[in-house]
């Protein structure tokens, strides 16, 4: 009896888990560190966009990150002085540890300065996206 009490218990636990990670995965959420996280062009080998980057860190077993990719690339098409850049979480591991990255995609949204203004580990969605890029051009 204690072995299906225990069982159910577990299985209850990770059932309350999966629900709360697939609720808040690919949300953009204002980045919540105490310091001012920014990257410059030279970390991410590439010029930033003249009013917002958006930057998806990924690896080749994510698949998730080929329908992100599409989705950033199409906004940052959409929307003058955006920029997208995708970066190889697993030839950047000095930049992931940086940035913290836990699960790909990451998406940070930068605002013209390299500042991170908006983050989301997962896939986000495109309302996010357009929103998050309309904040970071706002300022």
């Amino acid at each position: 009896m204690t072995g299906l009490m225990v069982a159910a218990v577990v299985l209850a636990a990770a059932t309350v888990f999966g629900l709360v990670r697939a609720r808040s995965g690919g949300r953009l959420r204002a980045e919540g560190r105490g310091d001012v996280l920014r990257l410059s062009s030279g970390e991410l080998g590439v010029a930033l966009g003249e009013r917002a980057t958006l930057v998806q860190f990924s690896t080749a077993l994510c698949a998730a990150c080929p329908a992100t990719r599409r989705l950033l690339a199409g906004v940052a098409a959409q929307t003058p002085g955006v920029r997208h850049v995708e970066i190889d979480a697993e030839t950047r591991l000095d930049l992931v540890r940086r940035v913290d990255v836990m699960r790909t995609p990451t998406v940070l949204v930068l605002d013209r300065t390299g500042r991170v203004v908006r983050r989301a580990s997962g896939a986000p969605t495109r309302e996010d996206v357009v929103s998050a890029v309309e904040q970071a051009t706002a300022d």
